[in-house]
């Protein structure tokens, strides 16, 4: 997947936008939830996935999805080595982040 073909997929979903995080670029949705970061240099991104859903992407490819070192991979963030991996994985955790953010601040 490309940086760009990356961009187009997080911002597919209804009311998302990207703004600056750090040295990322942020995809937030619904109060300003994130849920996938881009870091463009290194060709990765990570999402915001359930526990049980990042041991399930962690097991599809093991050497281009891994959990984020330290705390934040503990509450789910997901590192994807973009340039290594199929469009259909991303797009399904993109997917998967984006209704969990948007459903749980809707509430």
């Amino acid at each position: 997947m490309s940086i760009e073909e990356f961009k187009e997929a997080a911002m597919f979903f209804p009311g998302t936008e990207a703004a600056s995080h750090f040295n990322r670029t942020a995809y937030r949705v619904v109060k300003k939830r994130i849920f996938a970061t881009l870091h463009e240099p290194s060709q990765s991104a990570n999402i915001l996935l359930t526990p049980t859903e990042q041991a399930e992407f962690c097991g599809l490819e093991a050497s281009g999805i891994y959990p984020v070192p330290n705390k934040w991979g503990l509450q789910g963030w997901t590192t994807f080595e973009l340039e290594t991996l199929p469009l259909e994985a991303v797009h399904a955790a993109l997917e998967l982040a984006y209704q969990a953010v948007a459903i749980k601040n809707r509430k």
